[in-house]
């Protein structure tokens, strides 16, 4: 053999020359990925979780209310000045609040006046009765003894002559007539007496219990403790819990609430997209705000069958109570809780994460790593929440998926499922595509029940 072939440089040039198109060979079949934008497929229990934001109260409470039938003396609006801090252990007969009395003061100025009035009025009355009926009552008297005169008159008139005899006859007819008419007199002015002191009675009676609530309600702008507690403040129609300054009235004049904090429940507002989800006695895991690591267990007590719509909230949502099943003494209304309720629970599955499954003309897929090479293979999808949805079939346990389309996509040919329904691309072309699945796919939600109440 010459030298030239047993050189080194030659050995080196033959490498390159062999080695190059066989490398770009076997590159143009691997598609670089890189690590960080590739799961893998799990296996193990799937959970989907209804996720919303709470507030702990009390189911059973009592309530600290301001005056009672204040639309009696024209008072509805009441205005907060002092409250004890909420969380504040008060006894029975303890002070809680007072409320402005600047109206109801006013009231009670001219309620007493109008007492005063009535009362001037009654006694005008009464004097003008017994002034009016004394003198009816002497009328009387002197009509009846000017009947007695004219009786008199007329007997000895008997032995006078005719015309004498008719003159007493007559005097005597009207002065009886006129006591007759004094006699009706006297009676009517007694009834007439009677109707006005009726009248003005009634008024100064009427004044006098219009005082006599007026102070009550009065009274009742100190307000005291019902029964022993931990005070907590009520919450105004915009959300804003009532403190200094709130208004209150009288067909609500509820101030705060004396909880009985052996039993709370979590009340949370669900957008209908997920209410349908919900049914009474589903599992439910609340978390604390105040206390992240602490986790308490539940049970969907309520869901109601009509929307509402919430302060700053421009979509409807549902009203949901989550009974919770063994508070604690750390408890306290008002605190924020974070409600995961279990809608839907299966054993030993194969999940990915969402953003592997990618839809095509209406058919679910995955990148799948096989080797140096990448697969566009089609998948048959399960239930998913949030995070992760079921591969039913398609995939593997520990296989390999990319979670975000590889380059040169366009070239893969996507590899269908044995038996698959699902129309392939070109029969597709142009149909609507169907939408994904819901997040309960394989799973039969029960009706919300009626809302309690």
């Amino acid at each position: 053999m010459p030298r030239f072939f047993r050189s080194r440089w030659f050995v080196v040039g033959l490498v390159v020359l062999i080695g190059t198109p066989v490398a770009w060979l076997m590159a143009r079949g691997r598609q670089p990925v890189d690590s960080t934008l590739v799961t893998r497929v799990k296996r193990g229990d799937f959970l989907v979780t209804v996720t919303s934001t709470g507030e702990l109260r009390a189911p059973k409470f009592v309530k600290i209310t301001g005056p009672q039938n204040a639309g009696q003396v024209g008072e509805y609006q009441f205005k907060i000045a002092t409250i004890v801090p909420e969380g504040t252990a008060v006894k029975e007969g303890d002070l809680v609040a007072t409320l402005d009395r600047s109206t109801i003061a006013q009231k009670m100025t001219d309620t007493d006046l109008a007492l005063q009035k009535a009362d001037a009025l009654y006694q005008q009355a009464s004097l003008d009765s017994t002034l009016n009926l004394s003198k009816a009552r002497e009328d009387m008297r002197t009509a009846a003894l000017t009947l007695e005169e004219q009786k008199l008159a007329r007997d000895q008139s008997q032995f006078e002559a005719p015309s004498v005899k008719r003159q007493a006859e007559i005097a005597y007819e009207k002065a009886f007539r006129a006591l007759r008419q004094d006699s009706v007199d006297l009676k009517t002015k007694t009834d007439q007496a009677i109707a006005k002191m009726r009248e003005v009675g009634t008024d100064l009676t009427r004044q006098k219990n219009k005082l006599q609530i007026t102070k009550d309600v009065m009274d009742q702008y100190t307000i005291k403790a019902p029964a022993p507690g931990m005070v907590i403040y009520l919450r105004d129609w915009d959300g804003k819990k009532k403190g200094v300054g709130s208004q209150i009235s009288s067909w609500d004049p509820s101030v705060a609430t004396l909880p009985d904090l052996s039993r709370m429940e979590s009340v949370t507002y669900v957008n209908e997209i997920d209410v349908r989800k919900l049914a009474i006695g589903q599992p439910a895991i609340l978390t604390l705000d105040a206390d992240p690591t602490k986790k308490l267990k539940g049970t969907v007590t309520q869901v109601a069958n009509s929307g509402e719509q919430r302060p700053n909230s421009d979509a409807k949502v549902f009203e949901v109570v989550v009974n919770i099943e063994a508070p604690d003494t750390t408890l306290r209304p008002g605190m924020t809780t974070g409600n995961a309720v279990q809608t839907y629970v299966t054993k030993n599955v194969l999940h990915v994460p969402l953003e592997a499954v990618l839809t095509e003309q209406g058919i679910p897929f995955v990148y799948r790593r096989v080797g140096g090479s990448i697969a566009k293979q089609e998948v048959e999808r399960g239930a998913m929440n949030d995070e992760e949805v079921i591969i039913a079939r398609g995939l593997q346990q520990d296989d390999e998926v990319l979670l975000s389309a590889p380059a040169g996509r366009d070239k893969l040919k996507l590899v269908r499922l044995p038996g698959s329904k699902l129309p392939s691309g070109d029969s597709a072309a142009g149909q609507k595509l169907p939408a994904a699945p819901p997040k309960t796919d394989g799973q039969k939600l029960p009706a919300p029940a009626p809302k309690k109440g």
